[in-house]
């Protein structure tokens, strides 16, 4: 009679763990369209993240993963999906050639979605005492900046060679219908 009673309770947890899934789910597709809005939230998040870990004065080994797992994402989201030393070149040299937009390793949703879970995933640490290694926080500081620079400078160099730009801006908008003022070989 027991079995019975354990089977209805983890159907009952497996509908509502389905439920809120689903629903879960469902605010992430609506989210997606939203991009500047769910940076200011992530945003937000890091800036209360810093503000416990300040005030609390401790958990310095949890920021600095925090800040090499932010950094990861961030070194995915600028790299192309493929890499052009192995593939050749992504971008047109002829213009015979198809153009191909910026394809990135990481796109923007799925980089946005894991910082912030990092986020909260290190400000839930903040709540237990044995994630707070002490350690002595500037030569952390000192290191991360480091390993920041060189991870960028790298990134930069990699993005300089291959000639690509990891973002793009607003398509150019023409005030004269859209030939520029210039006159072809047609219109004289």
């Amino acid at each position: 009679m027991d079995d019975l009673g354990d089977d209805e309770q983890s159907s009952a947890a497996d509908t509502l763990r389905a439920t809120i899934q689903s629903k879960f789910q469902a605010f992430l597709d609506r989210s997606t369209v939203h991009i500047v809005p769910r940076w200011i939230a992530t945003a937000l998040a890091l800036a209360v993240y810093a503000l416990r870990v300040y005030v609390v004065n401790g958990w310095y080994i949890v920021t600095y993963g925090l800040g090499i797992f932010l950094l990861n994402n961030f070194i995915g989201f600028l790299s192309p999906a493929v890499d052009p030393d192995s593939e050749g070149s992504l971008l047109p040299t002829t213009c015979d050639e198809d153009f191909k937009p910026f394809s990135r390793r990481v796109p923007e949703f799925k980089f946005w979605y894991s910082s912030t879970k990092g986020i909260f995933t290190a400000f839930g640490m903040t709540f237990f005492e044995v994630f707070d290694i002490p350690v002595f926080w500037p030569i952390l500081l000192i290191y991360f900046f480091a390993l920041f620079f060189l991870t960028m400078k790298r990134q930069i160099k990699h993005m300089i060679k291959h000639k690509y730009v990891p973002w793009s801006g607003s398509k150019r908008k023409y005030a004269d219908g859209g030939d520029g003022g210039k006159v072809g070989k047609d219109d004289k």
